[in-house]
């Protein structure tokens, strides 16, 4: 009963201890004005703390100070469960901390006394630590109460010591504010004073540089002339951007009067030493007829010792030129002193050396024109070289001067060029103008030698008028009016003896080829003739090993010779549009000539030589004008007024005689104005193509005309006997082929014998004449085989003829030759 007692009061005692602690926690921790706050964290480790406390076993031994807590959870374990008897000695040893182990509690009077005591007990135990704790807190709140006294008053001090700071702070910025300004304005003061000064200084110099220019010791070859000057530059310049200024156009007039006294000063000293140089060379030489060896020492070394002494000056004139007027005008001047002396100096002398040059070489144009082109090559470079000696930028006076130079030779040289009627010659002036002037000595020497190239086009110009016009009087004269002599068309005559001759001294090499050949460089060819290879109807061909005295250049016919060497001379000389036009018209007059000279050879001689004489020189003709790589075509206009006449006489009223012709109405002369306009055509003319008409004609006739002759005499019969068979099949009478007079088989057979007579001995002579003319197997091949096709067809025919319309013993009486026959006798004769 006093244990269940005990177990009450206990737990009610536990109850009201609990509760006043979560009383008193809750307030440290209340969500409005807590007294301690804890962090979520916090009451989280709180609540982890008691959880693991609860379950922990209670230790053997506590101390004396938790005797009260564990007592009370002791006793509401052990009376709220089975009590064990260990928890009997837990209770003694509890009473004997109390001093109480040998009382005992018998009644409730005893327990309550007894649980006061230990009350009071553990009040007291519990209080000292609290009460301890509060006195400590007393003293840390009386020593914060002293400092917090003694910042108070500090922070009084600080207020003062902040409110003067701000009063001398103030003070002294506004102080500093005040030096700064005074500073800035001294500053602004000063660059002023100095822009005022540097602004002065330019009108200060013009009585410094007035002085030093009127001075009569000053040289513009002294140290201190150039320095002035750029002075001089700097105060113009300056004057002149700032209009504004006060008397600045009298300042501007004096700076300017200041520059002319220095470039008349300049100008005076450069004309004089270029004067003085001119005028000891022509008492030296007052003729200007120095000969070549001395003249070099006496036109270029003075001047080029010379240079030194202005070139200096001159330096500062060119870099100032670009920039002021008055430099540049004086500039000018200065080159055209130094242009003016040394063309009165050199005048003379060209004139003399050019005259010598004609003298020299009066009867060798080209020699004179190329030995004058090659000395007046060295008066431009040596001209440039010393103009490069005295000045650094080019002019274009210079050039002006070379050109007058060069322009002394033109004019001795451009009437001798005007009577030239030579073509070699003039072809051989325009290849030294063109190729060795212009090509080689003004292409790799451009700048130096400007003016002499417009000189040498000039010239050029000159020799190519005279040469076009000097080929049209050739053309006129020595190619359209060309009179043959009797060797020219002294053929096959002239072609076989030059035959022999070749054959003679090809025997007599033989015989010496075993001991000195003497003979051994001989040989019957000409180079150019080397380059012949039959073309256009005799495509194909080949060069053969031996010429034939027709294939020798000496051996053409002289107008087809003059035309190519003509066409050669031209052909680089002049430009390629005057080159067609007189190509063109030099080969038509060629073609002319030489079927005038072909019908005078067939008229003469016969008619297979007249034939081979013109297909041989159009062969000639063609190959050697294939090289030129040039169209032989050009275009010519003319005006067609066929149209014109039509509409004319489409409204011509005849019945109205009044006046010479009359319209019909206005409708008439619209259509007359509309309709009736001339038209202007174009026509081409291909010289090269006439020359392959006229071979394609000429191969055609021979071939017709070579088989005519042959087999002419089969042809008409053939013929016969084809209009013949026509009547007949047309309506006509039947016909007995053998039974009419002109076809018996002993006619037939005197015909063919005739014509195989006549084959088997002229065919011979013509291949021959085909060789000796032609000279090329190939080409005879090709020439010949139209008409051993002929011949083979005519005789093909003829025997298909014989073996239809005659009998077996007619046709023995006929005894035509049989086509084995025929082949054989034009192989052996190919």
């Amino acid at each position: 009963m006093l244990i269940e007692t005990m177990a009450s009061m206990d737990q009610s005692l536990l109850d009201l201890t609990d509760k006043e602690t979560r009383e008193k926690l809750s307030l440290w921790d209340r969500r409005i004005d807590p007294m301690a706050p804890l962090t979520e964290k916090q009451t989280d480790s709180i609540l982890e703390i008691r959880t693991a406390a609860e379950t922990l076993p209670i230790p053997s031994e506590l101390p004396i100070e938790d005797l009260c807590s564990l007592t009370s959870r002791s006793l509401r374990t052990t009376f709220t469960t089975t009590v064990p008897a260990s928890t009997e000695d837990v209770l003694l040893k509890g009473f004997q901390a109390l001093d109480l182990e040998n009382e005992r509690i018998e009644t409730a009077q005893q327990f309550f006394s007894w649980f006061s005591k230990l009350q009071v007990h553990m009040d007291q135990d519990e209080g000292a630590k609290y009460r301890k704790t509060r006195d400590s807190l007393n003293g840390y709140q009386e020593q914060c109460d002293s400092i917090l006294s003694d910042v108070n008053e500090a922070l009084q001090h600080l207020d003062s010591l902040q409110k003067q700071y701000l009063f001398v702070s103030t003070k002294t910025g506004t102080l500093h504010e005040a030096c700064e300004q005074l500073l800035k304005e001294q500053s602004e003061l000063v660059d002023l004073a100095e822009t005022i000064q540097q602004k002065l200084s330019y009108f200060n110099e013009l009585e410094n540089i007035n002085t030093k220019l009127n001075s009569p010791t000053l040289s513009v070859n002294s140290e201190e002339f150039i320095p002035v000057l750029s002075k001089l530059d700097d105060c113009i310049e300056y004057v002149s951007s700032n209009p504004n200024f006060k008397d600045y156009p009298v300042y501007l007039t004096k700076f300017k009067q200041c520059l002319s006294r220095a470039m008349h000063l300049m100008k005076t000293h450069t004309v004089n030493t270029m004067q003085n140089l001119t005028s000891q060379l022509t008492k030296r030489d007052p003729l200007g007829t120095a000969n070549a060896d001395n003249a070099f020492t006496l036109y270029y070394v003075k001047f080029r010792a010379a240079a030194p002494k202005v070139r200096t000056l001159i330096e500062q004139v060119e870099q100032r030129s670009e920039r002021i007027v008055e430099y540049h005008q004086l500039l000018d001047d200065i080159h055209q002193c130094y242009l003016d002396q040394r063309e009165a100096l050199l005048s003379p002398s060209i004139t003399s050396t050019i005259s010598d040059l004609t003298g020299q070489n009066n009867k060798d144009h080209c020699a004179l024109v190329r030995s004058g082109c090659a000395f007046m090559v060295h008066v431009c470079q040596d001209e440039h070289q010393l103009y490069n000696e005295f000045f650094s930028k080019p002019t274009l006076k210079l050039d002006e001067l070379l050109e007058n130079l060069c322009l002394s030779l033109y004019y001795v040289l451009r009437p001798l060029i005007i009577h030239v009627i030579h073509l070699e010659t003039l072809s051989e002036l325009c290849g030294i103008l063109k190729n060795e002037m212009l090509e080689d000595h003004v292409h790799n020497n451009a700048g130096q030698l400007g003016a002499f190239e417009a000189v040498v086009k000039q010239m050029l110009e000159d020799v190519q008028e005279r040469l076009v016009y000097r080929t049209h009087i050739y053309i006129q004269t020595d190619i359209i009016g060309y009179n043959p002599a009797p060797g020219d068309l002294a053929y096959p005559e002239k072609l076989e003896m030059m035959e022999k001759i070749a054959q003679s001294l090809k025997e007599e090499q033989q015989r010496a080829m075993s001991a000195d050949s003497s003979f051994s460089d001989v040989q019957l060819e000409d180079p150019e003739a080397k380059r012949v290879i039959s073309s256009g109807a005799v495509e194909g061909s080949r060069l053969q090993t031996s010429i034939s005295p027709a294939d020798l250049h000496g051996m053409w016919y002289p107008t087809v010779r003059r035309t190519l060497v003509c066409l050669s001379k031209l052909y680089r000389c002049i430009d390629r549009a005057v080159f067609q036009g007189l190509s063109q018209e030099a080969l038509s007059a060629c073609i002319q000539s030489l079927l005038k000279a072909s019908d005078v050879i067939l008229k003469n001689k016969t008619q297979v030589d007249g034939q081979l004489f013109l297909i041989k020189h159009l062969l000639i003709m063609r190959e050697q004008i294939a090289p030129f790589h040039t169209d032989f075509a050009i275009k010519e206009i003319s005006l067609d007024l066929k149209k014109t006449r039509d509409a004319a006489f489409k409204n011509l009223n005849l019945k109205a005689v009044p006046k010479f012709f009359r319209f019909n109405s206005h409708n008439a002369i619209l259509e007359f104005l509309l309709e009736g306009t001339p038209e202007i055509k174009e026509h081409y003319i291909d010289s090269k193509k006439d020359v392959d008409r006229h071979l394609k004609y000429s191969c055609e006739q021979f071939i017709q005309q070579q088989t005519s002759i042959f087999v002419g005499n089969l042809e008409e019969f053939l013929t016969k006997v084809s209009a013949l068979k026509t009547m007949a099949v047309q309506g006509g009478p039947t016909y007995n082929l053998s039974q009419q007079p002109w076809a018996q088989p002993a006619k037939i057979h005197d015909l063919v014998m005739d014509t195989y007579r006549v084959l088997k001995s002229k065919l011979p002579g013509t291949l021959q004449s085909m060789s000796l003319y032609l000279a090329n197997r190939d080409t005879e091949f090709i020439l010949f085989k139209p008409v051993r096709n002929n011949i083979q067809q005519v005789f093909q025919r003829l025997h298909a003829l014989l073996q239809e319309e005659y009998s077996g013993e007619d046709l023995q009486i006929i005894a035509c030759p049989s086509m084995e026959q025929i082949n054989l006798q034009l192989s052996v004769n190919k």
